[in-house]
């Protein structure tokens, strides 16, 4: 039929326009008999399909006449499908004049259609017409006041168009139909779209998919282009991202790669142009230069006859632009690049590698990769981090559509420099080369890949980005899906003929990320704006449509105890919760004791003491060469009150994970000169935390949160770290095993099998003593309070904290959930809509009424923006306003109600959840969990309960204020309205 349409169209090229007119009418009627026969179920015919027999995820791949491809994999594991929505347009696809496009468009793919998102797009489409030619017009004035007066104009237009638009109304109906984790990301080779929805709301998530994908329109630009300027902003002072930018440019240095980041100039992101951004919608959003890519428990006949139903029309490009570049030349002689920044100083090596397409060359470059740096048993791992030659090394190769990369980064210990780790990299890709490494590591490798495969098909998310990463990098799924096939052939003749081919000692580029001053680092300064029309009780006709269709609702399932687990006694002091794993051959041990840093405070530096130890009879190095050969791996680590022993692997092997595991704790064997390497390094890991802005944050949560006193209690200092010595520290770990714990199991074996098991290799001491599970309080917040730390930067991070000492109430529960969901729960919310839609305050903020995790503690309240210097102090008067006076809309409410059942209607709890919710449950002294209960309140609730909640829980609360930031840019006199400002140190806030 296809080939007959074609005919008739060559037939009448260059007929009259009323023989084109007939060719029309004779491809609509085709395109109805083709539609009927989708109807019918011919489309869902397997000889229409690509499927491969050897496919792990059985996956079928369908391609629209349009070119559309739509990629399918069933896991029925819960009612839920991830669908990402991949476009072959990246950082490299911008023009060289205006880089950052695509990632605009990303942003700007969220504000709706000429359908949704507006109330009257008739009425609109003028102002947004005007807007892009007062950008067009902006781009060309250089005069500092003037451009000033046109934005002042841009925002003026801006506004009257907001009155006509209906904000976030993608991210309602998102909401509406029970979608999470709705987002997207642009990288150079891609732009995706993701969402993870109900199984139910295929129809309706196509329709609103569709609508955007077709007919997008850029609406709220202004607003928008401020959130990117915070993007923007907030990577300023990331020195990896200096570092990676260095890199690219050195390897390929006539490719866009090179040439151009994804985010975009400073200059361009000042000077945007929505005429070039519809171009690039235009020229690179066409079907067949996309692809569908769904993993879930669905009917992949059905999805296929919805996806042609609503993208089956959308127009093909037949010329979408190949990207031209020049081949790049050999590199011959080291390039060398450095950066600096305040962050801790770091090295980075890159070879140029084959596209990813290059199947063959890239399965040796992962193998060899793993070779170097797999976290237990790599050259790597073994000869650098092992031995304690540097802070850490690591290695491993990244594929990308047009070329690869292998890379090696480093970071030096007190005293040694750049250099020198340098030359430790060097040194291990030097082995790969020489073949100083065995055909048996290649085959632990091999065994280990497949347990990475085997975890990765219990998660939608990972088996629908396979279907991303093969359609961006143009590989054909019989390929992909065989990757693992392709590893078992490979030999250590194969990996050394690599490394001598594409890792030599003179063909890489080097950037040394040294520490300093980067005059280079300049914010873009914030326009000044007029909040845009929120119009929450507007709603499109085609929301309307979405919110009145009709869908075979998904029965809630709620968590049985008495039927989704058991427990048993070990033996005296000793429980086992336990779980089966029907999924695959994964099983996973953990051994939780309840004593943590609280209690002894270096319990953390006694687990990663020991794991450069060995015994009496195995070294570090035979001890990590055998949980490598085994599949297993094994981590500890203590909180405030439990320290937690997980062993993981394949379930075979895991008895024997656990003998070697324990055999290694019980009888290391001390070494002083370990010991005091790691002191060395400790305080080297101590000096370059705080010069990470994150890191800082971080701490100062803790101590908002849990006071001085908890930080002082769990943090050892300096000195008392410097007078640890090795039996100490090895007879907390001995100690701490003699006591009762609680074993949890989740993997393929019977109760009584695992039960066997645990009797012969796990050691349990005579009556050991049972500890009681303790908690830390949060710190109580009477009255208002403001605490600062310095910490030089362009941009501010901000948390108020509030407590006032309530304890749990079961009763208040699914209120709370349903508070949470209205005002902070995530795109739909009062708080993005009003801090980052309205406001163009901030790329991120947050805020949550939390319930206490056990009835020791209490409810907590927070908010959080990271923005920059200046928009401090209408940060946190737009959150006092919101937080105070909320604002109310029934529409709103609507949507986030109707969003959170949907949500619940589709929750499940399995796996090793089942036995941490039941963990939960017993803390606050539940028998079974609340979201039964909380289901059936919900569903009567109005916006009153709404309000009142924001009444009873959140009105008029006294906080901790804590910044984060630069304090000769911070308004301290604002601040000083808060409440006392109490200026506090780095020390302060890390302990140390």
């Amino acid at each position: 039929m296809k080939n007959f349409t074609t005919n008739i169209v060559v037939f009448y090229e260059n007929a009259t326009n009323f023989a084109k007119n007939y060719i029309i009418t004779m491809k609509k009627i085709i395109f109805a008999l083709v539609s009927i026969a989708i109807l019918m179920g011919t489309v869902g015919c397997s000889k229409k399909y690509e499927k491969v027999a050897s496919d792990p995820m059985k996956s079928k791949i369908y391609t629209l006449d349009n070119g559309l491809k739509v990629y399918m994999t069933v896991n029925k594991e819960e009612p839920r499908i991830q669908t990402y929505i991949a476009v072959r347009v990246g950082g490299k696809n911008d023009p060289a004049q205006t880089t950052g496009l695509a990632h605009y468009l990303e942003h700007i793919m969220f504000k709706g259609t000429d359908e949704y998102g507006t109330q009257d797009y008739a009425a609109e489409k003028p102002l947004l017409d005007e807007i892009e030619q007062l950008y067009e017009q902006y781009r060309e004035i250089t005069d500092p006041e003037e451009r000033k007066a046109h934005y002042h104009l841009i925002d003026s237009v801006s506004y009257l168009a907001s009155t006509y638009a209906i904000p976030n109304e993608y991210d309602k109906m998102m909401s509406m139909i029970g979608a999470r984790g709705t987002n997207a990301w642009t990288s150079e080779d891609e732009t995706v779209y993701t969402e993870d929805i109900p199984s139910n709301q295929i129809d309706n998530w196509a329709k609103i998919q569709a609508g955007r994908f077709k007919n997008n329109v850029i609406r709220g630009f202004h607003t928008e282009l401020e959130a990117v300027y915070e993007e923007y902003n907030r990577s300023l002072p990331q020195d990896s991202r200096k570092m990676w930018e260095a890199l690219f440019a050195g390897l390929w240095p006539h490719h866009p790669y090179g040439q151009q980041t994804v985010i975009g100039t400073q200059e361009h992101l000042k000077n945007p142009s929505i005429t070039n951004i519809k171009k690039t919608y235009n020229t690179y959003y066409r079907p067949n230069n996309v692809a569908i890519c769904m993993s879930g428990d669905f009917n992949p006949d059905e999805a296929v006859k919805i996806i042609e139903k609503y993208f089956g029309d959308w127009e093909p490009n037949p010329e979408i632009p190949e990207l031209k570049y020049s081949e790049e030349a050999p590199i011959t002689s080291p390039i060398e690049k450095e950066v600096v920044g305040q962050e801790a100083e770091m090295v980075t090596l890159g070879w140029r590698l084959p596209a990813a397409k290059d199947l063959e060359t890239n399965a040796v470059a992962q193998i060899a990769g793993s070779i170097l740096s797999n976290g237990q048993a790599g050259l790597i791992d073994l000869d650098i981090n092992q031995q304690q030659k540097a802070m850490f090394l690591q290695a491993g190769a990244e594929n990308m559509a047009d070329y690869g990369i292998f890379l090696a980064l480093g970071q030096p210990k007190e005293g040694q420099t750049l250099e020198e780790v340098r030359d430790l990299a060097l040194g291990e890709i030097a082995k790969l080369r020489n073949g100083e490494f065995s055909q048996e590591l290649i085959d632990a490798t091999i065994n280990n890949l497949r347990l990475e495969e085997m975890r990765s098909l219990e998660s939608n998310r990972a088996r629908a980005q396979k279907f991303v990463d093969a359609f961006i990098s143009r590989i054909d799924w019989k390929d992909a899906a065989n990757e693992i096939e392709r590893y078992k052939g490979i030999t250590k003749d194969d990996v050394v003929a690599f490394a001598k081919e594409y890792l030599q000692d003179n063909n890489y580029v080097i950037v040394y990320k040294r520490q300093g001053i980067d005059e280079s680092e300049k914010k873009i300064e914030a326009p000044a704006i007029t909040p845009i029309a929120t119009n929450r009780d507007k709603k499109s006709a085609f929301l309307q449509e979405v919110e009145n269709s009709s869908v075979k609702p998904i029965e809630p399932v709620f968590v049985d105890f008495s039927k989704d687990m058991s427990k048993f006694d070990l033996c005296k002091g000793v429980d086992v919760l336990y779980k089966k794993n029907e999924t695959n051959g994964i099983g996973t041990l953990r051994f939780i004791y309840n004593r943590g840093t609280e209690d002894d405070p270096a319990l953390n530096f006694a687990f990663d003491y020991v794991s450069y130890l060995g015994t009496p009879e195995l070294s570090a190095e035979d001890i990590a060469a055998k949980m490598y050969d085994l599949a297993c791996d094994f981590r500890i680590a203590a909180d405030a009150h439990s320290s937690t022993i997980s062993i993981s692997g394949l379930s075979e092997n895991l008895p024997e994970a656990v003998s070697l595991v324990e055999n290694l704790l019980y009888n290391a064997t001390p070494d002083e000169d370990i010991l005091a390497n790691y002191k060395q390094d400790i305080f080297k890991s101590r000096i370059d935390s705080k010069t990470s802005q994150r890191s800082c944050y971080s701490a100062l949560q803790r101590y908002l949160f849990f006071g001085a006193d908890f930080v002082k209690k769990t943090v050892l200092s300096n000195g008392q770290i410097d007078s640890l010595s090795s039996e100490q520290l090895l007879s907390a770990i001995r100690d701490l095993l003699g006591k009762g714990h609680e074993i949890l199991y989740y993997g393929p074996e019977s109760e009584s099998k695992i039960k066997a098991d645990l009797k012969t290799c796990h050691k349990v001491g005579e009556n050991p003593e049972v500890l009681e599970e303790k908690f830390t309080p949060y710190v109580t917040t009477p009255e208002n309070k403001v605490t600062l730390v310095n910490y030089d930067s362009k941009q501010f991070n901000y948390l108020q904290h509030s407590n006032r000492g309530e304890k749990f109430d079961k009763s208040q529960s699914a209120y709370i959930d349903m508070f949470n969901e209205y005002f902070g729960g995530g795109m739909n919310s009062i708080v993005f809509q009003e801090m980052r839609e309205a406001r163009a305050l901030a790329y991120s903020a947050g805020a949550y009424l939390s319930e206490p995790s056990n009835l020791d503690n209490d409810y907590i309240f927070y908010a959080s923006i990271g923005s920059q210097n200046d928009k401090l102090q209408k940060a946190v008067e737009g959150f006092d306003e919101i937080i105070n006076n909320i604002p109310v809309s029934e529409n709103a409410f609507k949507v986030a109600k109707e969003g959170l059942l949907s949500k619940m209607r589709t929750d499940r709890t399995n796996g090793m959840k089942v036995l941490n919710a039941y963990r939960s449950c017993r803390r606050l002294g539940l028998d079974e969990p609340l979201a039964k209960e909380k289901f059936s309140k919900i569903e009567n609730m109005t916006m009153d309960d709404v309000i009142a909640t924001q009444q009873k829980w959140v009105k008029d609360r006294t906080y901790i204020y804590a910044i984060l930031g630069s304090v000769e840019d911070l308004d301290i006199e604002f601040l000083n309205t808060l409440g006392p400002v109490e200026q506090i140190s780095l020390e302060d806030i890390f302990g140390y």
